[in-house]
Order: C-alpha cells, then sequence, then structure tokens
C-alpha cells in the first residue's frame, strides 16, 4: 500500500516538473559594474534632455533618432525565447532609457529565422518579445511603456539560407515612439 501512494507522488511530481514552462533568467543583485544602469546620483549622459523638461516635436524625433541608432538588436538560440547573457547590457540600456524620458515607450518586435512553420514562427517570435519586456518590468520599467508583437518569419534581415543568417533573424528589435503616437 505504501509503495502505491509512494509511486502515486513520484509521478505527480514528475509530471508537475514537466509541465513546467521554461523560465526567463532573472537578473540577480550584483554590484555595479560597467554597463549597468546608472544610479540615480550619476551625471545624466546626455543633458540637453532632461527627464523634466518638456521636447519640441524636432527634439523628440532626434532623440528617438539617437537612442534607435544606439541600441542593437538581441539575439535568441535556434528554437529558444531565453535571453542570452551577452544580450543583457543592451536590456539594461533600454531599461534606463525608457525610465530616463518619460514620454519615451518601445515596441518590441520578436523575429525568427524560415525554418518551422509560420505558425509556429508568430507565436516563438511573440513568446522572445515577451521575455525581453518581462526582463525590463524586472529592471523596473512600467509595462504600460512597452508594447510587443510578433513578425515570425516575414521581415528577415538576410535572406540566404545559412545559420549565420539564420542567427541574425532570431531577434528582437526595439522600435522606440514618443509615447501617446
Amino acid at each position: 500500500m505504501k509503495i502505491k501512494y509512494f509511486i502515486m507522488i513520484f509521478f505527480c511530481l514528475l509530471f508537475i516538473f514537466a509541465c513546467t514552462e521554461r523560465k526567463i533568467y532573472l537578473p540577480e543583485a550584483q554590484p555595479e559594474k560597467e554597463g549597468q544602469i546608472p544610479k540615480k546620483e550619476e551625471k545624466v549622459e546626455d543633458e540637453k534632455y532632461s527627464q523634466k523638461e518638456e521636447f519640441s516635436a524636432t527634439q523628440m524625433s532626434e532623440l528617438i533618432r539617437k537612442i534607435q541608432d544606439e541600441i542593437k538588436d538581441i539575439h535568441f538560440d535556434f528554437d529558444k525565447y531565453e535571453i542570452r547573457q551577452e544580450d543583457i547590457p543592451t536590456l539594461k540600456k533600454v531599461a534606463s532609457l525608457l525610465q530616463k524620458y518619460k514620454n519615451l515607450k518601445v515596441i518590441i518586435e520578436g523575429h525568427c529565422d524560415e525554418r518551422g512553420t509560420n505558425e509556429y514562427n508568430f507565436a516563438l517570435g511573440q513568446k522572445r518579445a515577451n521575455s525581453a519586456k518581462q526582463y525590463l518590468i524586472t529592471l523596473g520599467v512600467l509595462p504600460s511603456k512597452i508594447e510587443i508583437i510578433s513578425y515570425g518569419e516575414e521581415k528577415p534581415l538576410c535572406t540566404e539560407h545559412n545559420e549565420s543568417c539564420w542567427q541574425k533573424n532570431r531577434r528582437a528589435h526595439f522600435v522606440f515612439i514618443e509615447e501617446g503616437k
């Protein structure tokens, strides 16, 4: 009788652990290092664009263009949507910018390579964009400042049929816009 209960509990636990979703890497409390979000008392990188100051349309357009050029895509491994260690500095920079500029918002686009069905790649692109969003939220960004969209395999950067090209297409791309637009 005890063996039956033990076996039932074992299989229940096995089922629970086998059915859990993949976890997104969450940042651990670490000492400040180069490339992390600056402390509030540190000097602001670009004093011309103070968070309290209202922007003219030209200034906002210039700021968005500058940020768009500075922030690069983050990339994912094949068939994965977990944030990679080498992409954490980019996400921290995005979080810093969204916290610094109150009128700034980001759209995170999830992209995939051409392998897999359209439906599968659309869902994977959504998971990739959502992973980036959740990471930004853990860094203190308000969810209302982040939108996500999946393009699946529909907007490739590279159209060759090889691994180096596919790696470029497995990405999350950040599009910055003025909030309220």
